[in-house]
């Protein structure tokens, strides 16, 4: 057994136990492997146990990643969307986790009518309100759904990252706030959304209990990661 067979193992009994706590089922939860920096090969090794979901942060990192791995795989995108990656990202992901502006929602709505590619979206929440961070503020919110709602693309739920604590239980708060977000949106609109993307390596068992339904959990799968190596941009020509 490999570490991150290893790894994966002890992930999912502890991802079990959270799910058993919350009385909910484990296949309400998506594990996505947060594979920043992770070379193909440490990729493919945690497809070969059995994990299908990955996320990426950088469009262009994960462009020269994805021919070089399983076909199989469901790529997430689930950092800062800049607008002219946007084109790039719609093409690579099958879900884009952290839709944080009307501005790039729009962007988003004009390249897939153009292109016929329609990802998934979710809108970030910066629930916190801090500056080092983007995101949509909870009065902000509503607007960006109007906004969603007309777009081609589907809207699917919320996503959020709190301030980092090393105790999962000053995070908790800001989980149930995105739920109950989610909710009051959900009766506002008559939409579902049923999607939380919420939840990291220190913090996922608090979003569990909360409703998480897509944790992103890079360091407890993949361990210290090596360090990135610099992307070149893209371009137009490179699709």
């Amino acid at each position: 057994m490999t570490d991150i067979e290893a790894n994966l193992d002890a992930l999912e009994t502890r991802i079990q136990a959270a799910c058993d706590a919350a009385r909910r089922d484990r296949g309400d939860v998506m594990l996505i492997a947060a594979s920043k920096t992770v070379p193909p090969e440490w990729i493919r090794e945690a497809f070969d146990a059995g994990v299908r979901d990955f996320g990426e942060n950088k469009v262009q990192e994960a462009a020269a990643k994805i021919p070089l791995s399983p076909s199989a795989i469901r790529w997430h995108f689930i950092g800062h969307l800049q607008s002219n990656k946007a084109k790039h990202a719609i093409q690579l992901f099958t879900t884009l986790h952290a839709v944080d502006s009307i501005p790039l929602i729009e962007t988003l709505a004009a390249l897939s009518n153009e292109s016929g590619f329609r990802p998934a979206m979710m809108l970030h929440v910066n629930l916190a309100g801090e500056a080092s961070k983007s995101g949509l503020s909870p009065e902000t919110l509503f607007p960006a759904i109007e906004s969603a709602l007309a777009s081609p693309l589907p809207l699917t739920g919320l996503m959020t990252l709190p301030p980092f604590d090393p105790d999962p239980d000053n995070t908790r708060n800001y989980f149930s706030q995105l739920r109950e977000l989610r909710d009051s949106a959900e009766r506002a609109f008559g939409i579902s959304l049923p999607h939380l993307s919420m939840g990291m390596s220190h913090d996922f068992e608090a979003a569990v209990l909360e409703g998480a339904t897509h944790i992103r959990v890079g360091t407890l799968l993949f361990g210290g990661r090596p360090k990135p190596k610099p992307q070149r941009e893209l371009s137009t020509d490179d699709f």
